[in-house]
């Protein structure tokens, strides 16, 4: 569903009761790029990455065409960067309930002091329940980049939220696919790259591999569905 004909912004469930909210966005010389957050709707509501604070009103829109924003009980993000939580203090001024949720790196190092109202920390393997579905947190330090890093695992549908990992260019068209992603995220990264490469990357990234996921929630690109577990440890390999 497009929830603003001007900037494509749309609106597509991937997985039971989760929705990817897309847009693309032109990058002048460089073709064009997209940025995904993904609203799980239950008795307390999640939004996982806000975008930036320009698109806020874009991403609103977007979460408003699903539940009334101010429904929201948590706003999670892996890392703190502006597509991640750049908005973040937008909405929590929008959903007087809502908590920012982050890791404890996250929260000694930055969303203490950035944010509007005091994080909901979770430290690794902590679950929070929405409702009728869990969400796990995993600590994943520099995976691909940042200290404070974490990604969550949705219990129910088997759906691992995972950030910048399988990052894919271009405009994000296909909401949910189940062709090669590996592939064109690689392509994309290889040029920039932008992983740390740090030496607990296996061990995370088979961890994530052991929760056998189904759905993978990509924060750029097309969301995923197959073994995850197998094209986890296929990134791995890339690595």
């Amino acid at each position: 569903m497009i929830t603003n004909s001007q900037s494509g912004t749309n609106v597509q469930e991937v997985a039971a009761g989760i929705f990817r909210i897309n847009t693309p966005i032109p990058i002048p010389g460089a073709g064009t790029f997209n940025f995904n957050q993904y609203l799980v709707v239950d008795d307390a509501p999640l939004l996982f990455h806000t975008g930036q604070r320009g698109l806020f009103p874009l991403v609103q829109e977007a979460v408003a065409s699903v539940i009334p924003v101010s429904r929201l009980r948590y706003v999670a993000f892996s890392h703190f960067e502006a597509d991640e939580c750049g908005a973040l203090n937008d909405f929590l001024e929008a959903a007087p309930n809502a908590e920012p949720v982050c890791s404890g790196i996250a929260a000694m190092t930055s969303i203490v002091d950035y944010a509007s109202r005091p994080p909901h920390v979770l430290d690794d393997s902590d679950e929070l329940s929405l409702g009728a579905r869990n969400i796990r947190w995993l600590d994943t330090p520099h995976l691909p980049h940042g200290w404070e890093s974490g990604l969550i695992f949705e219990t129910t549908t088997r759906t691992l939220f995972c950030g910048d990992l399988f990052t894919q260019g271009g405009a994000g068209k296909v909401a949910l696919t189940s062709d090669d992603i590996l592939g064109p995220s690689e392509a994309f990264r290889k040029p920039m790259d932008y992983y740390s490469h740090s030496p607990q990357t296996g061990a995370m990234l088979e961890r994530l591999a052991g929760l056998k996921p189904e759905t993978l929630a990509c924060m750029h690109g097309s969301a995923w569905r197959g073994d995850g577990a197998a094209l986890l440890r296929e990134l791995a390999a890339a690595l």
